[in-house]
């Protein structure tokens, strides 16, 4: 029985995918359930799983054609048929034997996310020629990058002899050369974004700093202590998140939004948190963060993130947020104005931890202290909440008992 393989229905507001990868061929047999194809949107990847197991028939899109909502994309035999068409093996085949990096190695290749795949495809790479770092031996794209780069036989083009050797010295022809890649949906969505965000928004950046000692010396006291009884760590995103938290309620402009003339004020505080992943910057939004606990939060967090890193995070986890906190800190940023995710009237940007001196009591002192920004939307908020609202976050993290007493 053959069966139709189609386009499945889009997220909301989403008007047609790119298809990205074919993980099958005509001619190969597959399961159910297992994955025939990746189609990529605005902001995240979908996966077309098989209905039934069988053999895949004939394809009829080919990569990198956009499709929308019910497209034929494959036809798919289902049925025994499948076993009765596989061809037995020759006698003259001989077994494949692979060592156990070897296993790995394969078993690690086929974890690669879309864009990893494009890019070794572009560069004429086999996963197994290539060292994953991620988790489980995922290839990330900085592995690909990585391996072009230390990878001195790529400066020579096809067919060209070995290089001259005389005594020591190793003379080597580089190739100047260009590459024109497309943009991925992701990141022609996020450059239309951040202008549209310049274009239409007033945006200011105001900055403050904040003396973390006591914030780490009670990540110190608890750490072990708090992972054991909840089952996950305490991390420094559950701090800014509660002390963000509390600054919104006393400056609610600050968690409000613009449409048309209108100011909308929200009475919840849903916090969108800026997630690097492979295909681009993604802010997956937490709900209710006034009514979770700090466990909660670091909990949910770490679940939403890795969803958005694995590309399995769904549209409506990405929008809606009131107030977003992007850190810039995890990558060396000492100090950055961030970009609003608009309709959003604010963003809080954390940058890295510094030992720097400063005069406590009339001392000069080590404090490890980072720089806080808030951007805003100067249309609707005030230069003076803006800076009030910084000071409240600085207040509560320099005096961590002010979050439970909420004062």
């Amino acid at each position: 029985m053959s069966i139709e393989i189609k386009v499945p229905q889009l997220p909301e507001s989403v008007a047609d995918a790119t298809l990205v990868a074919w993980h099958k061929k005509a001619g190969d047999s597959v399961s159910r359930d297992e994955n025939l194809v990746d189609l990529e949107t605005d902001k995240v990847v979908l996966e077309v799983p098989a209905p039934v197991s069988g053999k895949m028939v004939e394809i009829k899109i080919d990569e990198g054609t956009t499709v929308v909502a019910g497209e034929l994309l494959a036809i798919l035999e289902a049925g025994d048929a499948v076993a009765a068409d596989t061809p037995a093996p020759t006698a003259a085949a001989e077994p494949v034997q692979i060592e156990a990096e070897d296993t790995q190695t394969a078993s690690s290749s086929a974890k690669t996310s879309p864009a990893v795949r494009r890019l070794l495809e572009e560069h004429d790479l086999d996963a197994t020629m290539v060292m994953g770092s991620g988790k489980g031996g995922r290839i990330t794209k900085a592995d690909v990058m990585s391996f072009l780069k230390s990878d001195d036989s790529s400066n020579l083009p096809p067919g060209d002899p070995e290089p001259a050797v005389a005594g020591e010295a190793v003379v080597v022809a580089l190739e100047r050369s260009e590459q024109r890649v497309a943009m991925t949906r992701l990141r022609a969505r996020i450059a239309e974004r951040l202008l549209e965000a310049q274009h239409t928004a007033a945006m200011l950046t105001t900055f403050n700093e904040v003396d973390l000692t006591e914030v780490m010396a009670l990540r110190k006291r608890y750490k072990e202590s708090f992972e054991k009884e909840h089952g996950v760590r305490l991390g420094f995103m559950s701090f800014f998140a509660k002390a963000t938290v509390e600054a919104l309620k006393r400056f609610p402009v600050v968690n409000a939004s613009v449409e048309g003339t209108d100011v909308i004020y929200h009475n919840y505080f849903d916090i969108g948190i800026a997630v690097s992943t492979e295909r681009g910057l993604m802010v997956p939004v937490l709900r209710d963060v006034d009514q979770m606990s700090f466990a909660e939060f670091e909990r949910n967090l770490g679940e939403i993130a890795k969803k958005a890193q694995d590309g399995k995070i769904g549209l409506e986890e990405l929008t809606g947020g009131t107030f977003s906190i992007t850190n810039g800190g995890v990558f060396g940023s000492m100090m950055s104005t961030p970009i609003l995710n608009q309709p959003q009237s604010a963003i809080l940007g954390m940058h890295s931890i510094q030992q720097r001196p400063m005069v406590v009591d009339g001392e000069i002192v080590a404090r490890p202290m980072m720089y806080l920004a808030l951007t805003y939307d100067h249309r609707i908020v005030d230069g003076k909440d803006s800076v009030k609202f910084l000071v409240t976050i600085k207040e509560q993290l320099e005096d961590p008992s002010r979050l439970l007493l909420q004062i």
